[in-house]
């Protein structure tokens, strides 16, 4: 019973891979559907047609119906809009003279240039969301060697027919990507499906074996038993003692060959188990292997589901998580809690001057820096776009505060250079304790309207609740 309540188990653990699996299939598919909708919001204000198809593609996203068939036909009429567009694009002004205008008209050369630039930030922005996809899915090796060249196409060239064919390319990396996700959880279905099918007929061979040996053992006993009977009457009714020891000898060779074809039998099944025994064995060995590789997948695809691709800092799904913990933690034992929330200053002038990438670094280096400064039991996450928020246990108001504005000294004195000349980076904060009766989301607020003050009474500073 103990060994059947054992494969009991490592069936549910089957289940429950399977399941996680299916869950990491549905993550990397809402990351897909996430770029689709960016990538189709850039590209719309072309032309009706090409806007009419992108707004397809966002319906059939939220109406959760994607059929992959009707999308390729789909990627059809978007490669000829876009085909139309460059057509339009391309064409010559007729030679006929201009009619003489007392205002001046901006110039085909200037239309072309705003247009190119248009389509040049389309296309860097495409290839910024291409590499996170990459990031968190996973493809065959071929393919992910096209996508990467194909986001350095994105990121770098300025040739627009280049860019054209790239963007192109982009719809048929989405749906190979959903499909081989799909494809890997439908072989590893069929896989589960085969194990567990081995282990059914395993139960059912030794279940059948019992029975056999049920029935040979209930044999024995009625054979041995008649023969018994037989002996016993023959030495009531018998008067020749030469003649009743015949009859015991025949009897009881008889009792010895209905044993010895019992025991073959039984030494057969034991032969027989012993051997399915070793090869479920080997099985289970393997599936114990196989689960762990999966679990170990898990908790690496969980670990990337709750940090933030950029700063490799805990997102926003592990900053709730963690938030729950320590305020579940101070409402038991009512150590001083501390949370702030810190907001880059005048982030949004740095993209718009020196570009994304830029603004990328100034992130990533402020999220390092910060974290290297804080210790064990603290713990920071990027709360979305250039804002942070910090949880520091054991620490009251005035000591959290402290802590804080050293943060924001050391970041203002970072070295940041762009385009040749050094910029300062600076940040503001607010800063709020836990106290009796507070909610998470109050305590939040609390620091959250301390930053705005901080932000409105000049910036650059560290105000406390």
């Amino acid at each position: 019973m103990a060994s059947e309540e054992s494969w009991k188990e490592k069936y549910l653990r089957e289940l429950d891979e399977a399941d996680q699996r299916d869950k990491q299939w549905q993550a990397e598919r809402n990351v897909l559907e996430r770029m689709l909708v960016r990538t189709s919001l850039a590209s719309e204000g072309q032309t009706p047609e090409l806007d009419s198809l992108l707004t397809r593609i966002r319906s059939d996203l939220r109406k959760q119906k994607i059929d992959v068939e009707a999308w390729r036909t789909l990627q059809d009429q978007i490669d000829r809009a876009i085909t139309k567009l460059d057509e339009h694009d391309q064409r010559t002004t007729p030679d006929t003279p201009h009619q003489i205008s007392t205002s001046p008209a901006p110039s085909s050369d200037d239309t072309d240039l705003a247009e190119d630039g248009h389509r040049l930030r389309i296309a860097r922005r495409v290839g910024q969301l291409l590499g996170q996809l990459l990031n968190q899915v996973t493809l065959e090796a071929e393919v992910e060697s096209q996508a990467r060249t194909l986001q350095q196409t994105l990121l770098s060239t300025n040739d627009w027919s280049i860019l054209r064919e790239g963007l192109n390319q982009v719809a048929e990396l989405v749906i190979e990507a959903v499909t081989r996700s799909q494809r890997e959880f439908e072989v590893f279905l069929k896989r589960l499906d085969e194990r567990l099918e081995t282990l059914r007929q395993h139960f059912s061979q030794q279940s059948d074996a019992q029975l056999t040996r049920q029935d040979d053992t209930a044999t024995l006993d009625r054979e041995i038993r008649e023969e018994l009977g037989r002996v016993s009457d023959e030495l009531l009714s018998g008067q020749d003692l030469q003649s009743l020891k015949q009859s015991v000898s025949k009897r009881l060779e008889f009792i010895g060959g209905v044993l010895e074809r019992f025991r073959s039998r039984d030494a057969k099944r034991e032969a027989m188990l012993a051997e399915q025994l070793a090869a479920m064995q080997e099985k289970v060995a393997a599936m114990e292997a196989h689960s762990e590789q999966m679990q170990a997948q898990v908790r690496r695809e969980r670990e990337r589901a709750l940090t933030d691709l950029l700063t490799q800092l805990p997102n926003r799904e592990a900053w709730q998580e963690r938030l729950a913990f320590e305020y579940n933690r101070w409402q038991r034992y009512r150590h001083p809690l501390s949370m702030a929330v810190i907001d880059i200053d005048l982030f949004k002038r740095v993209n718009d001057s020196y570009g994304h990438k830029a603004g990328d670094r100034v992130l990533q280096l402020v999220a390092r820096e910060m974290k290297a400064r804080l210790r064990n039991t603290d713990f920071i996450a990027r709360f979305g776009g250039e804002e942070f928020v910090l949880l520091l246990p054991e620490t009251g108001l005035e000591d959290a505060r402290s802590v804080v504005n050293e943060f924001r000294g050391h970041v203002g004195k970072l070295p940041f250079h762009f385009g040749g000349k050094r910029v300062a980076i600076t940040f503001s904060a607010g800063v709020s304790e836990f106290r009796d009766g507070d909610a998470e989301d109050a305590v939040f607020d609390r620091a959250d309207r301390a930053l705005y003050q901080a932000k409105g009474a000049g910036r650059n500073q560290v105000l406390v609740a």
